[in-house]
């Protein structure tokens, strides 16, 4: 990288520069006629918009995946959701890692911005637990889901297999992609499909940080970090919430799980719930749920799941955080704590900046959707805080996009991934020290 300029090779600016790539580097080989089932080559904007996806690993789509897109094409998916849940600099450095068996500093710089590791020592070790999950977890997955297919749906084993890989690989990387036109509905009895999928969601979901500090103190959590303790208390939480608010709504709701047993009832609201984290997948009709349950997936789709993982949206450790926040101004606290530690100023203001300026992307994307669609406000907010939060459910309203309403969703995706504060710090990248400060005035506030 050293042929790079010395602001671009800046990890800030080298991180989205590298997604922007290997959208465009997918588009190109989308675009190909070998991409397409059917004759011809995909349109410059359907290509743009399922690479997008796939490296974003959202899962929205304007064509359908099975149908539209060849053998080729879809390989081609697999693996621009695999490098884009993955992480592009984190492989490339992964790669230098194997290779040298050391890590310079720059280099542990530009993989901590993307994987978010807690120090610059535990680079190295956060790096190969990705690889070593990813591989364990999508192999076991793809292995109960191929069986799966073949004895239990009829499959021949060659198709058994590549539905069972691609369907692993998009659950692991919370993609939401499908070889099956109509996602997950035709498994919606079946537990061997979905709770393996779900599985691979919530694992790729929680981040790798936190694998890694379960992996070095498995049995001791009074030594985890309270990072560790908020992700994964606020998941479960959340997945309970959201399995909760899915199964009061959907009940009786004769179109999505209302005519299910109640075995089934739970079963799918389960799904949603995990789904919801941002999955994409789907097992009932997103369409026909009542108005009350999109509101409840509106704030699990903006939550999303757990840093420095697979998932999108403003990650459980920010909303929690805030919350904490909240606790301790309504309690008249000085500082600002959680689980017998206090949080530092530096993060409270970083989840309230990412907070902030999410809620702008959602806001200035439902307002430019609403001007160039007639679709309802309520779908037309789902589908943007499901791209914004990378999660690819949706109403069924994408595939009626006009152009513009496709380039605005495009744009939300590539920020829901690469993120607000690291799309902002690219941007307006100033480094410099400031040797004095204002004098201290206070505003009033509420």
């Amino acid at each position: 990288m050293e042929f790079l300029p010395r602001s671009i090779r800046h990890p800030a600016r080298l991180v989205p520069m590298a997604f922007l790539i290997a959208i465009f580097v997918g588009t190109a080989l989308l675009m190909l006629p070998i991409s397409r089932a059917g004759p011809g080559a995909a349109p410059l904007l359907t290509a743009l918009f399922t690479a997008t996806s796939a490296v974003c690993v959202t899962g929205l789509i304007v064509q359908d995946t099975p149908t539209y897109w060849s053998g080729f094409g879809q390989g081609v998916i697999l693996a621009l959701f695999q490098v884009g849940g993955f992480g592009i600099m984190t492989g490339a450095t992964l790669l230098g890692l194997l290779v040298t068996r050391r890590l310079r500093l720059s280099s542990r710089l530009i993989a901590q911005t993307e994987t978010k590791s807690l120090t610059l020592g535990d680079v190295a070790g956060v790096l190969r637990l990705i690889l070593l999950v990813t591989v364990t977890v999508e192999l076991l997955t793809a292995a109960v889901l191929s069986w799966r297919f073949r004895y239990g749906y009829d499959h021949d084993w060659s198709d058994a297999l590549w539905h069972g890989l691609f369907h692993a690989v998009s659950a692991f990387n919370n993609a939401g992609f499908s070889t099956y036109s109509d996602s997950l509905i035709g498994f919606a009895f079946d537990p061997l499909i979905l709770v393996p999928i779900m599985a691979a969601v919530i694992i790729g979901g929680i981040g790798f940080p936190v694998l890694f500090e379960l992996r070095q103190a498995t049995r001791q959590p009074q030594r985890w970090s309270i990072h560790t303790k908020i992700t994964l208390l606020g998941t479960a939480f959340l997945l309970v919430a959201g399995l909760a608010a899915t199964a009061v709504y959907e009940w009786g709701n004769q179109a999505t799980l209302g005519s299910y047993e109640w075995t089934g009832k739970l079963l799918n609201a389960a799904t949603h719930s995990v789904m919801t984290r941002t999955a994409g997948f789907n097992s009932v009709n997103i369409g026909e749920m009542r108005i009350e349950t999109l509101v409840s997936t509106y704030a699990l789709m903006f939550i999303g799941g757990g840093s420095a993982g697979t998932a999108g949206g403003i990650k459980v450790t920010t909303f929690f955080l805030l919350g904490f926040v909240v606790w301790a101004e309504i309690r008249g606290q000085p500082d600002t704590t959680a689980f017998r530690r206090r949080i530092g100023a530096h993060a409270q203001r970083q989840a309230l900046a990412i907070v902030l300026l999410s809620v702008a992307s959602v806001g200035g994307g439902v307002l430019i959707l609403l001007s160039v669609t007639s679709f309802p406000l309520e779908d037309v907010m789902f589908e943007v805080i499901s791209a914004f939060g990378t999660v690819g459910l949706s109403t069924g309203i994408t595939a009626g996009l006009p152009p513009a309403g496709q380039l605005v969703v495009i744009v939300l995706m590539y920020i829901g991934r690469v993120g607000t504060i690291t799309i902002a710090s690219a941007l307006a990248l100033q480094e410099r020290n400031i040797l004095f400060r204002y004098p201290e005035e206070r505003p009033i506030v509420g």
